[in-house]
């Protein structure tokens, strides 16, 4: 094989042998021209390279280049990193089209052209992969270089630049080697900032960089261009694989089989001179969503200083003044490309002496205020529909805006009291509190730990992002608002503060400094990416009020008139009802009624009716009065008072929206002491008494500090309470009696009113008093009765016999008739199989997915998480957690069963699903495509369900097309 000649025409069109050549595989285009692609194409030619086709179709000043395609990539790693047959080729071949229209030869001294090779996926993915600049200089071309542009400290500078980063990404070599070798030279020559070095100090530099990439590899820096390119081009195929980018992708679910396209481009330069330089812009504020360009600037600078925050760039707005037309320019550029795209953009540029060159253009990254507010903004500017509006806010982003922010008047007291250490940019909005790190890996693993950290840099770099991605914000030094540390924290909904220059960072001793302020590992500080403040210690937060989100309402608003699936909500209490109306829910899915039975005045009425029931169930049985039956009367009595409260504050709150409550579910042993407490409990009494010299206040005391006894039991003890002790082993005995090997699969949900007759019957009638009694008043209610844990359907007959018998009693004492539902929570898979047995007594269906899910899979959900379900998540042996994401595939086949059986059986059967999957996007998808009624989630998940229920139809009528 010829080595590259010193004139263009001899150079060969051969592979260098570090590229393995092959046989051309015939019909495969590997490569593509920018001016062979366009914007549809970011399957194959990724996001970057489907948008420099489209700007050149558009006629914008893009430098020349080409792209190679993710089914290059693809095939790369399927032939052992080897490139796919023809590749090479085909890449030599749009080379030289490149030069021709440059009229610049790759290797050439005398018309030297240097080349970019970057990456670009499918879907945009900043700085997770690899990108090498400066590519085609060595000492010979160096010199032509140097003739070409008249400057030597240019010349040099791009050498160094190109050392340095070849030797990381492609020879992999620390980048740390080269940073020690850069500051040891700035150090001895007196050179305090990177662009200050003379041509000399340069040349010297160059000199250490190839010394020690010799040192660090044993093998020389590759001077052949064409070795370096082929080099280059593998390098960039292997980073998509890096950690950074399989972190990223894991977080964001992004398929990890789409590969990434190359993107091969001439170099422009924007550190020729003060006439030149280099920019990142937004066509719209990706942190507000506000309709203004926005970005940030160097002069006389490589692209890379912008975006790795190596020095804090200027605002976009300054180009105005320091290059008019060029700014200009760029503005009318910028608005064509948004009206083209019809979205926000990201734009890459660079200015080479005075002309404007466009490196990129892609959907723009952006926060969850900002993503509400575009979409909004854009379909009331005609840009976009309202139904692409609703598909371009992601369910996360609602959640993001109706996070906690911090309370105003916390802020104002910490700065009085001199908390306030620091302002930097607003890089990302959001607040947060935790422990400072310094570290992106002791992030990731204390943020595994559920520990709250902020991570600390002076400034961020690709290679940080698993910390990132874990941290709940990011601190900066250095770095503007499209540094890689603001751009990433956008995407992934995380407040960042940039460029917050009075601190200086330490990461070696893990501190940071500001006026003195000595700042250390696992000290708490808090950080407001809103407003870019940060404070020593934590900033109490509060509840962000939904109805001040104003895109957010409208957006929701035109949801309710796409979705067709009703959103409700899991409500307990008045409160929780209230709020779930304002967040726009349709109805109560599942009102809990054992939450009502833990308030603190009612459980010792809710203990008495257990300790009697046992009793009562058998004299009732037996057909005869005893004290313990009448016991059990006088507690049912009580708690319906209070149950009529509780049912008329939400029926109230709720006005004609339908309710659904659900009966005493739980096992009773829930509501009594804890067996092992209890037992530790009279073993201390007993202990008391058979030595009564121990009952002192010495010994009070103690057994309150070791928690052997509570304040109440003590209290009792110092006024003498004789029958304490009877009490206890009363209560303990019962207590044993109703122990269960496996409590959540015994005596519980519908088997208690089985069992226990009575408690049924008495919150049936204080649903209906509740019910009658606003009826009367003029409130339209619609109550409907859900019977749990119905695994046959006699077990439902026989309650329904029973609960309508009781229904229409308190209708005929209160002299009005309101309409009622009864139905069951399919939970177990038995009911699921026998849906249509089980909906002849049915009149509507609630899937109970979280049991539905533990009994499916035979998981106990405390258990399995705890001990390894994270684990067959991590190892792929389950896609996805299934309490959180439903299991289509098992449960799911159980929910599409009972759907169609309990139809056949009742065709007007409503169904709906009340477990945390109501919240779940994914989930919401799939009861849309069961043609389920509603879904049902807390209040504050509600927003998110109606969004992803309106995204569900939408895309159920795409595919109808």
């Amino acid at each position: 094989m010829e080595k590259v000649k010193s004139k263009a025409k001899q150079r060969t069109t051969e592979p260098r042998p570090s590229v393995k050549r092959r046989k051309p595989q015939a019909g495969t285009k590997w490569v593509y021209a920018f001016s062979e692609g366009h914007g549809g194409m970011r399957d194959l030619l990724g996001g970057k390279g489907a948008g420099l086709a489209e700007m050149t179709r558009a006629g914008l000043p893009v430098p020349p280049g080409f792209t190679i395609t993710t089914e290059a990539c693809n095939t790369f790693y399927s032939a052992g990193k080897e490139f796919p047959p023809g590749m090479w080729d085909q890449t030599l071949e749009a080379l030289k089209m490149v030069e021709k229209e440059t009229g610049k030869t790759l290797g050439f001294p005398a018309s030297p052209l240097l080349l970019s090779v970057r990456s670009g996926s499918k879907f945009s993915m900043p700085g997770m992969m690899d990108t090498v600049l400066n590519l085609g200089l060595n000492d010979d071309t160096l010199k032509g270089l140097i003739e070409l542009t008249q400057n030597s400290r240019f010349a040099y500078d791009a050498y160094r630049r190109f050392i340095q980063m070849f030797g990381r990404i492609v020879m992999g070599i620390d980048a740390s080697h080269f940073e020690r070798v850069w500051e040891e030279y700035k150090s001895q020559t007196g050179v305090k900032r990177n662009e200050e070095p003379s041509p000399e100090h340069l040349d010297a530099i160059v000199l250490r960089f190839k010394a020690l990439v010799k040192e660090k590899t044993g093998t020389a820096f590759p001077t052949d261009p064409y070795e370096q390119l082929g080099q280059a081009i593998k390098a960039v195929f292997a980073s998509w694989n890096n950690k950074r980018a399989i972190d990223y992708r894991n977080f964001n679910r992004i398929p990890h089989n789409l590969g990434t396209a190359i993107n091969v481009q001439i170099m422009v330069f924007g550190n020729l001179g003060e006439d030149s330089g280099t920019g990142v812009a937004f066509t719209r504020d990706p942190s507000t969503g506000e309709k203004v360009l926005y970005g940030e600037y160097l002069i006389n600078a490589q692209g890379e200083d912008v975006v790795a925050g190596i020095r804090t760039p200027k605002k976009l707005s300054q180009l105005a003044d320091d290059m008019p037309r060029v700014y200009h320019q760029f503005a009318e550029i910028a608005k064509r490309l948004e009206t083209r795209f019809r979205d926000a953009q990201d734009l890459e540029f660079t200015v080479e002496r005075g002309k404007l060159y466009m490196l990129q253009t892609r959907s723009a990254k952006r926060s969850a205020p900002a993503a509400v507010k575009m979409a909004v903004d854009m379909a009331n500017e005609g840009l976009i529909s309202r139904e692409e509006a609703l598909q371009r806010v992601e369910p996360t982003h609602v959640v993001q805006l109706l996070l906690p922010r911090f309370d105003e008047g916390a802020k104002g007291k910490a700065v009085q009291e001199g908390r306030l250490l620091a302002v930097g940019l607003n890089a990302s909005p959001g607040a947060c509190s935790g422990k400072a790190v310094f570290d992106a890996s002791r992030a990731e693993e204390m943020g595994l730990l559920g520990e709250n950290v902020v991570l600390v840099r002076p400034e961020t770099s690709p290679d940080d992002v698993h910390g990132i991605i874990r941290a709940s914000g990011v601190l900066t030094a250095r770095g503007g608002a499209t540094s890689h540390a603001a751009v990433v924290t956008r995407g992934l909904g995380k407040p960042c503060v940039a460029g917050c220059e009075s601190i200086t960072v330490d990461p070696e001793r893990r501190l940071f400094t500001v006026d003195g302020k000595i700042t250390r590992e696992n000290d708490i500080i808090s950080i407001d990416g809103t407003s870019g403040q940060v404070f020593q210690g934590a900033i109490p937060t509060i509840a962000t009020q939904f109805t001040e989100q104003k895109d957010l309402v409208t957006l929701l608003q035109w949801a309710n008139q796409v979705k067709r699936l009703g959103v409700w909500a899991n409500a307990d209490y008045p409160r929780d009802a209230k709020r779930a109306v304002e967040f726009g829910a349709e109805g109560i899915g599942l009102c809990r009624t054992e939450h009502m039975f833990f308030e603190e005045e009612r459980l010792p009425i809710v203990r008495q009716m257990i300790l009697a029931a046992p009793e009562a169930a058998s004299a009732i049985a037996r057909g005869k009065e005893t004290p313990a039956l009448l016991q059990y009367r006088i507690a049912l009595e009580k708690l319906l008072a209070f149950q009529v409260s509780d049912f008329k504050g939400i029926f109230q709150a709720m006005g004609n929206r339908p309710v659904i409550i659900r009966l005493l579910d739980p096992p009773l042993h829930e509501f009594l002491p804890r067996f092992d407490d209890l037992l530790r409990e009279t073993l201390v009494l007993r202990l008391l008494e058979r030595y009564p010299e121990l009952r002192k206040e010495e010994t009070y005391r103690w057994f309150l500090d070791e928690k052997l006894l509570d304040q109440e039991t003590v209290q009792r003890l110092r006024a003498g309470d004789t029958g304490l002790i009877r009490e206890r082993q009363d209560l303990l005995r019962t207590v044993d009696s109703m122990r269960e090997a496996n409590p959540m699969m015994g005596l519980r949900g519908c088997r208690l009113g089985l069992i226990f007759p009575g408690l049924n019957e008495m919150q049936v009638r204080a649903i209906m008093i509740a019910a009658c009694a606003l009826a009367k008043e003029g409130v339209d209610v619609h109550p409907e009765i859900m019977i749990p844990l119905v695994g046959h359907a006699n077990e439902l007959q026989i309650i329904r016999q029973q609960l309508d018998k009781v229904a229409s009693q308190v209708q005929e004492e209160m002299g009005i008739k309101v309409p009622y539902k009864f139905g069951t929570m399919i939970e177990v898979p038995r009911a699921a199989l026998t849906a249509d047995a089980i909906a002849q007594y049915a009149e509507f269906f609630s899937f109970g997915t979280n049991d539905l899910t533990q009994t499916t899979y035979g998981y106990s959900r405390d258990d399995a998480e705890g001990k390894f379900l994270l684990q067959y998540v991590n190892r792929k042996i389950l896609p996805d957690n299934p309490f959180q994401v439903l299991d289509r595939e098992g449960v799911g086949k159980l929910m599409e069963m009972a759907v169609s059986q309990g139809r056949k059986t009742r065709p007007d059967l409503e169904v709906g699903i009340c477990g945390e999957h109501g919240g779940d996007p994914s989930s919401i998808e799939f009861c849309h495509r069961l043609g389920l009624n509603y879904v049902s989630a807390s209040p504050f998940r509600v927003p998110v369900a109606r969004l992803a229920a309106a995204q569900a139809a939408l895309a159920s009528a795409e595919k109808d097309r």
